[in-house]
């Protein structure tokens, strides 16, 4: 397995719950899929470097894991479709 990050931002106007919600739901699809999380680092809100959206803030939320490549597809398929995720980026480590 290789490790990854996935650091995404979420929709500020986004509610608490809903938030750890998509949290939770990332984390779960890398354990039910046989990869393990290693670390989510919750950075919280920071401002945009340009308007995404018409929104010029986010809240960031970086995933260290450890996956098969058919895995990192698929998360970026689920992330494409996602109410309240601005932008993702995964990148191997």
């Amino acid at each position: 397995m290789t490790k990854y990050e996935m650091l995404y931002i979420l929709d500020k106007d986004l509610a608490d719950e809903a938030k750890e919600a998509i949290i939770k739901k990332f984390e779960d699809l890398v354990t039910s899929n046989g990869g393990t999380v290693e670390q989510t680092d919750r950075w919280g809100m920071k401002k945009l470097q340009y308007p995404i959206n018409y929104k010029s803030e986010g809240y960031y939320v970086l995933m260290t894991f450890e996956a098969e490549k058919t895995l990192v597809v698929e998360m970026k398929r689920i992330a494409s479709i996602t109410d309240g995720m601005i932008r993702r980026l995964i990148t191997k480590r």
